[in-house]
């Protein structure tokens, strides 16, 4: 286990899949600045790492994350100048898992509220225990949500469920979350690690190449790329040129699981 940010994050990798575990239990997993410094350097150590090939994020002590840290406030937002700072030290931090080409995990039990929304939201999909609570709630501090983030709410739950978080503040349980696209699985919560591990374990064990692909492609569309580039249509035909086509074309002719390095 490799500690960041003073512990508050806690960073591991075990059977090709890396952890990284929100620990602040006495704040409720509220997210300091020097959390917000660690992820770029947590989100490098992944990409760099082949023994990682997808990256869960989970909270502790019932709590995903309660949000930012309101004690920092003063500071951060004691002018204008320090408000657009911490603004670019979170949009940095959320892009870095975001912009992540391995797959990414958000394991969410309890309360994922505000920062931990957003947090949550960089990552490609989330699992949700059923007593996970789901909100964007600045308007209650006079706050708002960056563009990166408002973007990303919008693209998980579309226009006019977005605006309608954002406007009232309120809270969605696992359910209603479920419902609208803001998490994509719920469980009951002793089952919830279980299944993240499950979907990791299966993420891990199919083709990074086709991974770190298909999530560029997806990235691209959601930048409003509607047509085939150049570049898309080399990564297609790289595919048949790569090792983990050669290898799964032989396994299948074999009758034996694919190994993908």
């Amino acid at each position: 286990m490799t500690p960041y940010a003073d512990g508050a994050l806690e960073f591991t990798v075990q059977d090709r899949i890396a952890t990284l575990a929100l620990n602040r239990p006495a704040s409720k997993n509220a997210v300091n600045q020097a959390m917000w410094r660690a992820l770029p350097v947590v989100a490098a150590r992944v990409a760099a790492d082949p023994a990682a090939r997808v990256l869960v994020i989970r909270g502790g002590a019932d709590t995903f994350a309660s949000g930012a840290d309101i004690a920092e406030f003063p500071i951060v937002f004691a002018d204008r100048a320090s408000a657009l700072d911490y603004g670019l030290l979170i949009e940095t931090a959320t892009a870095a898992i975001a912009q992540l080409e391995k797959p990414v995990i958000a394991m969410i039990d309890g309360f994922c509220i505000g920062a931990g929304l957003a947090l949550a939201l960089s990552c490609d999909i989330r699992i949700a225990s059923d007593r996970a609570k789901l909100g964007a709630p600045p308007a209650k501090l006079g706050l708002m949500y960056g563009l990166g983030d408002t973007r990303r709410l919008m693209a998980a739950v579309g226009a006019s469920a977005a605006k309608h978080m954002l406007f009232t503040g309120a809270l969605k349980s696992a359910e209603q979350a479920l419902r609208i696209g803001l998490v994509d699985e719920t469980h009951p919560q002793p089952a919830l690690e279980a299944a993240v591990l499950t979907t990791a374990k299966t993420i891990a064990g199919l083709s990074s190449w086709s991974m770190r692909h298909n999530k560029a492609v997806t990235a691209l569309i959601q930048e409003g790329v509607v047509v085939d580039t150049p570049q898309t249509r080399n990564w297609f035909a790289d595919a048949v040129e790569g090792p983990d086509f050669r290898e799964a074309l032989a396994a299948f002719y074999a009758k034996r699981p694919a190994t993908f390095p």
